[in-house]
C-alpha cells in the first residue's frame, strides 16, 4: 500500500502511517484495532436489531453483503477490550470501508452496548470513529441511534475519550463522539456536522480555507489536541492512566507558618503579586509530585482562551481536574469561563476532586467579552462550583481580581499564598473612580489592603499559605497545601460538605 498523497510505501509498523508527509491513510477497524490495542478481546454486545432493513431499501442486503466481503468486518463498528498504552478499556473502532462507516441501527445498538459493557467492568472507553454518519438506507431508525448512543455515553460513569480520524462527519459526531471528556484529531482528518460536499451544496459557495479540517477544529476548541497516529499509544496511555486508582502520598505541612507583619505595605504586595518572575500556575503544575495526563482545550463552543487551562492529573498521588488561570496570557473571557465549565463538570461527572490555581487581574472588559457575556459567565461559573458535589480547593498564587477572580474560588477551601492578593478592584481602576488619577493607586491600596494576611482575618481566604523566597519552597508549599486540604474534605460526607459550602459563602465573612 502506497500513499495516496505522497506516493511514500506505507509498510511501517503503523497501519496507513506516512512517514514522508505524516498523514494517515484510511484503515479498517481490524488493523487499527490489532495495532493499537493488546491482546484485544471481542466484546460480546448484543444487537438488538439483527440486520434490519426497516424501508425496504433496494439491494440493500447486497450492499451489506459486498460490505462484509470488502472489508472482512460484520459492520461498521467494532467492539473490543484491551489494553492501549498498557491500561485496559473498551474500544470502539468505525470502517469506513463498510457503507462508509455509516451508523445504522446494529451500528448503534452495537455502540451503546459498549458503553453499557464498559460500565459493567468499571472501564473507560475510547472511541476510533471514521464515519460519514448516520446509514440513510435505514432513514429515522438510523437516525435515532444518535439518540441511544447519547443516553449510553451519558450514562457512562467513566472517562471517555474519542480519536477523530478521516472523516468523522454527521450523526456520529453530533451525538456520542463530541461528548467524550477528551476529544482528539488526527493531523488530516475531515471533522464536520456536515460533510464538506454536503456544505458546499447547502451553502451554494465553496467553504473557506480551514472549514472541516482537524487543524481548523482545534483551531476553534472543538478538539483537545492534534496527535499523530503513531502517538496514539502514548497519549491515550497517558490519559487512560488517569482512569486508574491513584496511591496518595502522604504529605508534610507547608514549610513554616508565614509570618504576621502588619507593617507591609499593601502596594509592595500588588507589585509582589504581579512580578513577572512569580512562580505562577504552569510552575505548580511543573511540580515533580504533580503529574499531567491530559490537557483540555477550548469550550466546544467556536472559543478558546490561554488564560484558562484544564489538567486531568495527579495531585502527590490523588486524582484531580485541575483549572489552572495565567494571567500572562492576558484577561479571561467567556470562552475561558466555558473551558473552565467543562473542568468543573468532568470533576463531577468522575467523582474526582477539583483544584482552582486563581491568578488574573479580571474578567476581560473589552467590548467582545461583554456582548459575549462575561457578566453571565462569571455568574454561571459561581454557580457551578458553588452547587458541584466533588471536593474544591482554590489557591490564589497571584492576583485575585475581582469577580473575574472569585467566579473559580467559591470553593470548600480557599488558601492565598502569602504574597498574592485578592481585591475587589484593581487599585489603579479605584483611583481612577476615586481621585480620577491612576497614579494614586499606591494610596488606595492601602485603603483596599487586598492582602493575605487581611483576607484570612476577615475570613474570605480560610488559611494563608507560606511563601519563602525560595521559588521552590514556596511552589512545594502550594502542593502541600492544597493535598492537605484534599485530605481534610475526603474526610467528610459529601452532603455534609456541599452543605457547609453553600453556609460558608452565605456568610463569607467571620463576626
Amino acid at each position: 500500500m502506497d500513499c495516496s498523497r505522497c506516493g511514500a510505501s506505507l509498510d511501517g509498523p503503523v497501519p496507513g502511517w506516512c512517514p514522508d508527509c505524516r498523514a494517515a491513510e484510511r484503515v479498517g477497524a481490524a488493523a487499527l484495532l490489532a495495532w493499537l490495542v493488546e491482546d484485544p478481546l471481542p466484546v460480546p454486545v448484543v444487537d438488538e436489531w439483527h440486520d434490519p432493513d426497516p424501508l425496504g431499501w433496494p439491494d440493500y442486503d447486497a450492499l451489506r453483503s459486498e460490505a462484509r466481503e470488502r472489508t472482512g468486518a460484520d459492520e461498521s463498528v467494532t467492539v473490543v477490550r484491551g489494553r492501549v498504552g498498557g491500561s485496559e478499556a473498551v474500544v470502539v473502532g468505525w470502517d469506513f470501508g463498510f457503507l462508509g462507516g455509516s451508523m445504522g441501527t446494529v451500528a448503534g445498538q452495537r455502540i451503546a452496548g459498549a458503553y453499557d459493557a464498559a460500565a459493567a467492568a468499571g472501564l473507560p472507553v475510547v472511541l476510533l470513529p471514521s464515519t460519514g454518519g448516520a446509514r440513510m438506507q435505514e432513514g429515522m431508525a438510523s437516525l435515532v441511534q444518535m439518540a441511544a448512543t447519547t443516553a449510553a455515553a451519558t450514562a457512562h460513569p467513566h472517562l471517555q475519550i474519542a480519536v477523530l480520524r478521516d472523516p468523522t462527519t454527521g450523526g456520529v459526531f453530533a451525538s456520542h463522539a463530541n461528548l467524550a471528556d477528551v476529544v482528539l484529531a488526527e493531523p488530516n482528518a475531515t471533522i464536520g456536522f456536515a460533510g464538506p460536499r454536503v456544505a458546499e451544496a447547502m451553502t451554494d459557495g465553496p467553504l473557506p480555507s480551514g472549514s472541516h479540517t482537524a487543524r481548523g477544529a482545534h483551531a476553534a476548541g472543538l478538539v483537545d489536541a492534534v496527535v499523530a497516529r503513531p502517538d496514539l499509544p502514548a497519549v491515550l496511555g497517558d490519559l487512560l492512566a488517569f482512569h486508574r486508582e491513584a496511591q496518595p502520598e502522604p504529605v508534610d505541612p507547608p514549610v513554616g507558618p508565614p509570618p504576621t507583619d502588619a507593617s507591609v505595605a499593601a502596594w509592595d504586595e500588588v507589585q509582589r503579586a504581579r512580578a513577572a518572575d512569580r512562580p505562577r500556575a504552569p510552575e505548580v503544575l511543573a511540580h515533580d509530585r504533580v503529574a499531567v495526563h491530559g490537557r483540555l482545550r477550548g469550550d466546544r463552543a467556536g472559543g478558546t482562551d490561554p488564560t484558562v487551562d484544564v489538567v486531568l492529573g495527579t495531585w502527590a498521588g490523588r486524582r484531580v481536574v485541575v483549572v489552572a488561570m495565567d494571567p500572562r496570557q492576558g484577561a479571561v473571557g467567556p470562552a475561558g469561563y466555558r473551558t473552565a465549565w467543562r473542568g468543573i463538570d468532568l470533576a463531577a461527572r468522575l467523582g474526582v476532586p477539583l483544584v482552582l490555581l486563581v491568578d488574573t487581574p479580571g474578567a476581560d472588559a473589552g467590548a467582545a467579552a461583554e456582548a459575549g457575556g462575561v457578566a453571565h459567565h462569571i455568574a454561571a461559573t459561581m454557580a457551578r462550583l458553588v452547587a458541584t458535589p466533588v471536593p474544591t480547593v482554590a489557591v490564589v498564587v497571584g492576583e485575585g481580581g475581582s469577580g473575574g477572580a472569585l467566579a473559580l474560588a467559591v470553593t470548600d477551601r480557599l488558601l492565598l499564598q502569602e504574597h498574592a492578593i485578592f481585591t475587589v478592584i484593581a487599585p489603579e481602576g479605584a483611583a481612577a473612580i476615586l481621585h480620577r488619577d491612576r497614579d494614586r493607586a499606591p494610596d488606595v491600596a492601602e485603603l483596599l489592603d487586598p492582602t493575605a494576611r487581611r483576607l484570612h482575618a476577615l475570613g474570605v481566604a480560610d488559611a494563608v499559605v507560606a511563601e519563602p523566597d525560595d521559588p521552590a519552597i514556596a511552589v512545594d508549599n502550594v502542593v502541600r497545601a492544597v493535598a492537605a486540604a484534599l485530605d481534610e474534605l475526603a474526610e467528610e460526607a459529601p452532603d455534609d460538605r456541599l452543605a457547609r459550602r453553600r453556609a460558608r459563602w452565605r456568610q463569607p465573612l467571620r463576626r
